[in-house]
């Protein structure tokens, strides 16, 4: 005889036993604590009833301003549970790998397309957006990765430029991706731990694409860095922002929003930013609709919500980003680091295809010094 039967046979004598145990509890409980217990176990339903739904998002640190997200809550009656993530690899490993039950994701353009390429979104109902139409169109009209906007809806364009401490780099230097070719400032300056941002900045210094496929481009990109490679100090993504600011750096490749928030008010009159003259590799974080989002209708006034004037001024005043939303435009109440007009000569990062796997090649060899 197997053993397994005994074992069920077992656990059915204990669930009896235990059934009349609790039978005996019962008839020792008495009237008073019988109807407690019931008015308890009634109150659950409405409890339940009354807890708010609850939308899922999966956006960039500190990307948004808390203040926005609490505003929307109190509106509609619901509960956001914010997740963060620092890069789009991460984001994207997380959601392939089984990170169910987001309902809204914030990739940039690149990834927007390779996500829609993979099914996993759900495309956009513009009818449910009636403030899309604050977004500018001549910003529109430049996006290749979601043409006509089919699966997002533009959150927040920039582009990584230059800081450059004015009290240690005298002025009259040129605005240009030049700089890190500069013998006098070598050991003073960082370019990001980012292939796309590196080689594109190579790219557009010699006036080439950022999607370039190309190969004989990318390898004279390639010489390019190996050159700037050995000035800088390193390739570095996490801690430019706080090496600048502590005047370990002179001059660092980043994002003007990482940058500023590490410095006060009076470490701000000593330093310059600026998008290079070549142009720069352009992004465009946007929100999209995961495909097995379960709380679609909310979702949907969230990405409404955020494009309001107003909602949105209060976005790029924390950022101190650009503004792609026209009437937001006129309600900041901070200047923003750099304009859209600056960077009328860059581009939009997309989709590489094929071609990724020679880039990675390219920035592996960098990285390596090959």
């Amino acid at each position: 005889m197997k053993k397994l039967p005994l074992v069920l046979l077992s656990a059915a004598v204990c669930l009896v036993l235990h059934g009349c145990s609790e039978d005996k509890k019962e008839e020792q409980q008495t009237p008073q604590k019988k109807v407690a217990a019931q008015n308890q176990q009634a109150a659950q339903p409405a409890k339940q009833a009354n807890e708010p739904q609850k939308l899922y998002i999966y956006n960039w640190t500190y990307y948004i301003p808390d203040q926005v997200v609490k505003d929307f809550e109190s509106q509609n009656q619901v509960k956001v549970v914010y997740d963060m993530y620092a890069s789009n690899e991460e984001m994207f490993t997380k959601l392939k790998a089984g990170g169910s039950g987001y309902d809204l994701v914030f990739p940039s353009g690149d990834y927007v397309s390779i996500m829609a390429k993979e099914n996993m979104l759900e495309p956009i109902d513009k009818s449910k957006v009636p403030n899309f139409a604050n977004i500018d169109p001549a910003i529109l009209a430049k996006i290749h990765f979601d043409e006509g906007n089919k699966y997002s809806v533009p959150y927040m364009m920039g582009a990584a430029g230059v800081a450059v401490n004015t009290k240690q780099v005298p002025a009259g230097f040129d605005k240009s991706w030049s700089l890190f070719n500069r013998d006098d400032l070598k050991g003073r300056m960082t370019m990001l731990d980012d292939m796309r941002e590196v080689l594109g900045a190579a790219l557009k210094s010699l006036g080439y694409s950022v999607n370039t496929k190309n190969l004989d481009e990318l390898k004279k990109a390639k010489e390019l860095v190996k050159q700037w490679k050995s000035k800088i100090v390193k390739f570095d993504a996490e801690s430019f922002a706080k090496g600048f600011a502590a005047g370990e750096f002179w001059v660092v490749q980043g994002y003007a929003e990482n940058i500023f928030l590490e410095l006060d008010e009076e470490a701000k009159k000593n330093v310059a930013f600026f998008i290079p003259k070549e142009g720069s590799a352009m992004y465009m974080d946007s929100m999209v609709l995961l495909k097995n989002a379960k709380n679609k209708d909310m979702a949907y006034k969230f990405i409404n919500y955020i494009h309001e004037p107003k909602v949105y001024a209060q976005i790029v005043d924390f950022l101190t980003l650009p503004s792609i939303n026209v009437p937001a435009r006129n309600l900041r109440a901070k200047k923003p680091n750099y304009e859209i007009s600056d960077l009328s000569r860059s581009e939009f990062k997309e989709d590489l295809g094929e071609t990724l796997k020679d880039y990675n090649q390219i920035w592996q060899e960098i990285i390596v010094g090959e």
